[in-house]
């Protein structure tokens, strides 16, 4: 085979291998630019709310203070997206935002629900007479609604809440336990102490030694209630004594 023929079936075979390799890259951009194309169309479907709204939100928990029109509302926008495109999270945010949600759970049900499940607050006591406080000793803000009962009161710096609720549980139970109800407590401040009881007395506990005066307090009262004279004021902020304050009479100490 002389150099010439040799020459030529070389440059079939590239010839070849590149046609090849032309086809090949063809085919490639073929198969990308297809599940390019499928995946657009994918992403158009799963975020259009035409074709894949939202049909329906199951609430679930027990609920008294929280409506279905406050729940609309607060996912009305939201609701506007797709299944697919809604996020769960701010959802979940939307319906904590209510005032009387404390906590909620969202998750997506095939083929187009929410699940959503809330607990609302327990509010526990008044606070600074405009919030609430709940069993965690958080403060929050909401309306006044039917149906919260009679709840005691409490007064202090927002960042004590939870001191000023577990004080009030303590002293409540000693007062309650001898036949006393406390329906205010109130701290100061100076982190000065008072309570006042169903009957309007006012309990000076002072700073320090807060169980030993209420004690004092239930001790002395019997003697108290003797004096045929109403008990208005009771400052306990004294070491051994106390000062009782009368209706309309000035005070005494003992």
């Amino acid at each position: 085979m002389s150099w010439n023929e040799r020459l030529n079936r070389g440059r079939k075979r590239l010839l070849r291998v590149d046609w090849y390799l032309c086809l090949g890259l063809i085919f490639l951009f073929l198969v990308f630019s297809g599940l390019f194309m499928g995946a657009w169309k994918l992403n158009l479907v799963l975020n259009d709310a035409d074709a894949l709204p939202i049909e329906a939100v199951a609430v679930k928990g027990d609920r008294q203070f929280t409506s279905d029109a406050e729940i609309q509302a607060a996912l009305k926008d939201l609701m506007q997206r797709s299944f697919f495109s809604a996020d769960v999270n701010q959802v979940q945010q939307a319906l904590e935002n209510l005032p009387w949600v404390y906590q909620a759970s969202v998750r997506r049900e095939w083929p187009a629900k929410l699940k959503v499940y809330l607990i609302e607050q327990k509010a526990v006591a008044h606070w600074n007479e405009t919030d609430w406080v709940n069993e965690q000793g958080q403060v929050f803000v909401a309306p006044m609604k039917p149906g919260v009962g009679e709840l005691p009161s409490l007064v202090g710096p927002n960042d004590q809440a939870m001191s000023v609720l577990t004080h009030y549980r303590q002293i409540g139970e000693l007062l309650t336990i001898n036949g006393f109800k406390l329906t205010h407590l109130e701290l100061s401040p100076r982190h000065a102490w008072l309570g006042v009881l169903d009957s309007g007395i006012e309990l000076n506990l002072g700073r320090e030694d807060k169980m030993a005066r209420v004690q004092r307090f239930i001790d002395v009262y019997p003697t108290l209630v003797n004096q045929d004279k109403p008990v208005a004021r009771v400052d306990l902020r004294y070491d051994t004594g106390l000062a009782v304050g009368w209706d309309n009479a000035q005070d005494e100490s003992h």
